[in-house]
């Protein structure tokens, strides 16, 4: 789940795992009404951003605890919460550490405990919240591998809310997109980056810059220039093209779309971005080039666009089309 702060992500995991109750709706698990189970019932495994270790406690015993809580008649025995504390160690990777406490751990470390923690009672759904948000960009970037991997070998259904678009993208399966407490998209993060349904979507995952624009008979107009993209279906009136600073490049033939001026340069893994100031647009604009194409710092260049995507201004309703590849 994908969404910025306040988009409802958090209420929803809550929702799933029982502390919070729906206003409206049900939860099912597996085809099972779980609305109005207890939390102790659902059976799910809840791993917090702050990790929410028990401070007192030894590592082992916090991935003991789930287990220790349970009523005496499904407790299983202290030889089996040993061996299930010392079998999950070993897979969070973490097997010489049971007999410390959380103070004596990185966070990297702390985190694999909370995850060990909730896998311990053997949930048939597992839910984190913004898990790495307070780690190191190195430290996150290496235990989102790690959890790709857990996911693989326990086959769990696993629900994970973040703000980061890149731990989504890597992560997911599926992904779903919320923005002030509605779903905007569903789809796999593919469909979701090459195929977004609303200016919000396409805005918020991946970089985009929005063109003002005014589509009339078919025709889209930036002042007085001619943009060559698809309007079927379409309706006439202002509307915003949105792209990607991989679907806009200096024109080849020296025959532009758009034209501006170059002012920044930086480099980039892949090639320059070029920071450029669009004639007839207030907001700067980036393009990516490859080293052997890129402009010069003060250059006047022509710019076409690929993969353009277009949504008309309305108080209704936005409609959008996809411009296609080559436009």
């Amino acid at each position: 789940m994908l969404g910025p702060s306040g988009s409802g992500k958090t209420t929803l995991l809550r929702v799933i795992a029982g502390l919070n109750a729906p206003d409206r709706g049900r939860v099912y698990f597996d085809g099972q009404d779980a609305t109005n189970l207890p939390v102790q019932d659902r059976r799910v495994g809840f791993v917090f951003q702050n990790y929410a270790l028990f401070k007192h406690r030894t590592v082992g015993d916090n991935i003991a605890y789930g287990l220790n809580v349970r009523p005496r008649h499904s407790r299983p025995s202290r030889e089996q919460i040993r061996a299930r504390v010392a079998e999950l160690l070993k897979f969070v990777q973490l097997e010489s550490l049971g007999s410390r406490y959380p103070s004596q751990l990185s966070g990297g470390q702390r985190q694999r405990v909370a995850l060990a923690r909730a896998l311990a009672i053997e949930p048939r759904v597992l839910l984190l919240d913004e898990p790495f948000g307070a780690l190191d960009a190195r430290v996150r970037k290496d235990l989102r591998r790690w959890l790709r991997e857990v996911h693989k070998e326990t086959g769990l259904t696993t629900i994970f809310v973040t703000h980061d678009q890149d731990e989504a993208m890597e992560l997911a399966d599926r992904v779903v997109v919320l923005n002030e407490g509605s779903i905007e998209q569903i789809g796999t993060p593919s469909e979701i980056y090459d195929q977004p349904v609303s200016p919000f979507v396409i805005s918020f995952v991946g970089e985009a810059v929005a063109l003002p624009v005014n589509v009339e008979a078919g025709r889209v107009t930036f002042g007085d220039r001619t943009l060559h993209i698809d309007t079927h279906g379409l309706r006439s009136g202002p509307a915003r093209v949105f792209f990607r600073p991989a679907d806009i490049a200096v024109a080849t033939n020296g025959a532009g779309e758009l034209e501006g001026r170059v002012e920044s340069l930086r480099r980039t893994p892949a090639g320059v971005r070029a920071t450029i100031a669009i004639d007839g647009y207030d907001q700067t604009l980036e393009i990516d080039s490859p080293l052997d194409q890129a402009a010069a710092l003060g250059d006047r260049v022509p710019l076409s666009l690929a993969n353009a995507r277009i949504f008309t201004v309305s108080d209704t309703k936005t409609d959008y089309v996809d411009a296609g590849e080559g436009i």
